[in-house]
């Protein structure tokens, strides 16, 4: 009798043992539910986008997502490889905030062909079948900066836009700049030049827009990165005369705007909010729901003012 209660509990212990080392492998073992999203985002290295992505990861952890993030780190090349990849490892969606609005038109297509949707977040795309687009209200931003410089120039005079043609958002950004100053007939747009998005491009473009119009008066950045690269000209040429705005509120723009430089007033994006936002509606499409073509996320203006409240 002993020998045979000595030998239950070693099966007792040993199964037990069993149970808990199967649940323990099933712990450690990925959830096989979840949805793969491709992500192709326009770059990595700039604080908006991390910002963006931010959201991105919060979001789907709460919706059991699992994420592909890369970037094209403005390489159109990079964005259409990124995208085909997505296709042959079969995602459930694709989501793409791009470098070149019309040339992502193609890697699109393909997404559409093989029935995978596709969303794009910040920067919309002119071809190819988009699910739904998820931005800042750019469009409104532009017309909040017009109001704004239209203030800090007396409601009069020349003005000029640091632009970046190619790009959906940027686009929208300038119409509605120049809806603002509508309002305002006194002032003249003089010069819609190219910088590209970038500091030093930029910088080369306000060198040259202030040899050609040096009674400019106003400057609206379509980015950060134009607005800060405008901003070393002028000061480098001691322009103070001259009020700009730029658009993304970045520290180092903030920063700028607080020492009272020439850069008087940014749009402010919520990215993270963007990030969020754009898989809260991956999300509802994959319940079979409705979703808008256009989602905007509000925008808003910084001052000196307002940054020291």
């Amino acid at each position: 009798m002993k020998r045979n209660l000595v030998s239950l509990v070693i099966v007792s212990i040993a199964l037990a043992l069993s149970v808990w080392a199967y649940g323990c492998t099933r712990e450690k073992t990925p959830t096989t539910n979840q949805k793969p999203i491709g992500v192709s985002l326009l770059t990595r290295q700039h604080p908006f986008y991390r910002e963006l992505e931010r959201g991105l990861v919060d979001a789907a952890k709460e919706h059991n997502f699992r994420l592909l993030i890369h970037a094209g780190e403005w390489d159109l090349t990079r964005h259409h490889a990124q995208i085909e990849d997505f296709i042959v490892q079969n995602v459930s969606a694709i989501v793409v905030a791009p470098n070149d609005s019309k040339g992502i038109g193609p890697a699109i297509e393909k997404a559409n062909a093989a029935g995978i949707p596709v969303f794009t977040t910040d920067i919309a795309a002119a071809a190819g079948h988009v699910v739904s687009h998820i931005a800042s209200d750019n469009r409104a931003g532009g017309r909040l900066a017009a109001e704004f410089l239209a203030r800090h120039i007396g409601g009069a005079g020349q003005v000029a836009i640091i632009d970046q043609p190619y790009i959906q958002s940027v686009q929208e950004r300038v119409a509605g700049f120049e809806e603002g100053l509508k309002n305002f007939p006194n002032i003249t747009v003089v010069a819609r030049l190219n910088g590209d998005g970038v500091r030093d491009r930029a910088a080369n473009t306000a060198e040259d827009l202030l040899q050609a119009h040096p009674e400019v008066k106003g400057i609206f950045a379509i980015n950060d990165d134009s607005a800060l690269g405008t901003l070393s000209v002028l000061e480098a040429r001691g322009r103070r005369d001259i009020a700009l705005v730029g658009y993304d509120a970045t520290d180092e723009a903030r920063a700028a705007i607080r020492r009272g430089t020439a850069l008087k007033g940014d749009v402010v994006q919520d990215p993270y909010t963007m990030g969020r936002t754009t898989f809260n509606i991956i999300a509802t499409y994959f319940r079979g729901e409705p979703v808008p073509a256009f989602v905007p996320i509000p925008v808003d203006i910084i001052d000196r003012g307002k940054l020291s409240q």
